[in-house]
């Protein structure tokens, strides 16, 4: 009998937009002879089992729903929704408590590496390079002096718990600080103020099956914007080479970085991890445990170019589930 499998879009953040492309690369891929496919959406306007423009409505009480009279039920979630529900560990500790096994990190590490903030400071703790940080929620007052005595100019400033560059900003001079700060914090509920590292970006993405991790190929990042945002990302207004153009000592170092994280902070399926390169030494930026998955992604570019299909990819991934 084929396994129903959940793949879970959406979300309550500006990256829905997102989640949704990502969603579809996702149920286009997976075995259809294998699995049945189910595409579900949680929004704020409810949950629901999505089939064309039906919608029927997902029963919290254990996760189901209710089609043609008849009731489905879910073997395994693939979650795709970047940002919170999806990865922030609400929905895993969700479905922790109903026993349904999913595609992701767990609810304490998801949550963990959702908060940039919080999670450098254990990065930091491991060893790894990071950059100088200032974190601030709502609540706080802003002390321009203390900030850039503690981060210098110009400096970024992002939410703690965002993705794909929603809110974040440039800050080269003292008068834009407390409108990034607005901006930040209209995308999250906590801001993070960085120090602004000069040098090359690459991202390295890293999946674990069968208790082997594998770290895919490093891309490199060039824009002509600011830094690597919204435009930059998912508008074209980037290049991203794959493999990065590094020298075989520095790809291993990134690689062997990657790893290292991965394994110490038990992450699982497949995550992506950003990094700055400044005068010769990587800083570990942000680890993205529900990276995207759209045409214009970087995880399907790296998979490719080691003749990993996304078909083989992502039915590893839900097979590693049921292991």
């Amino acid at each position: 009998m084929k396994k129903n499998i959940a793949v879970i879009e959406g979300g309550f953040s500006s990256e829905a937009e997102i989640s949704y492309k990502s969603s579809e690369t996702v149920r286009e891929n997976l075995d259809k002879e294998k699995y049945n496919i189910w595409q579900v959406r949680i929004e704020n306007g409810g949950w629901n089992l999505v089939q064309g423009d039906a919608l029927s409505p997902i029963n919290k009480d254990n996760f189901s729903a209710t089609v043609n009279g008849e009731v489905i039920r879910f073997d395994a979630a693939f979650i795709i929704i970047h940002g919170t529900p999806g990865e922030d560990g609400k929905l895993q500790g969700y479905f922790d408590m109903l026993h349904i096994p999913y595609t992701t990190c767990d609810q304490f590490t998801s949550a963990l590496t959702f908060n940039k903030f919080y999670c450098n400071r254990v990065l930091i703790s491991l060893g790894f390079n990071c950059a100088k940080s200032v974190f601030l929620t709502k609540k706080d007052a802003i002390n321009t002096k203390e900030v850039f005595a503690q981060v210098g100019l110009p400096c970024f400033v992002k939410p703690a718990d965002g993705g794909s560059s929603f809110g974040a900003s440039k800050v080269d001079t003292e008068d834009q600080l407390p409108a990034a700060i607005k901006l930040a914090l209209e995308h999250g509920s906590s801001a993070i103020i960085e120090e602004y590292l000069k040098g090359t970006e690459v991202t390295n993405g890293v999946f674990s099956l069968g208790g082997k991790t594998t770290v895919l190929p490093i891309t490199e990042v060039v824009t002509t914007n600011e830094f690597f945002d919204y435009k930059a990302k998912y508008k074209g207004e980037s290049q991203e080479i794959t493999p990065a153009r590094l020298d075989d000592e520095m790809t291993k170092k990134i690689q062997n970085l990657t790893q290292r994280a991965y394994e110490a902070l038990k992450l699982k399926g497949v995550c992506r991890i950003d990094y700055i390169i400044k005068d010769g030494t990587p800083y570990l930026v942000e680890i993205n445990t529900v990276p995207g998955q759209s045409k214009q992604s970087i995880i399907p570019q790296q998979a490719a170019c080691v003749g990993i299909s996304l078909p083989q990819l992502y039915n590893a991934m839900v097979e590693e589930c049921f292991n």
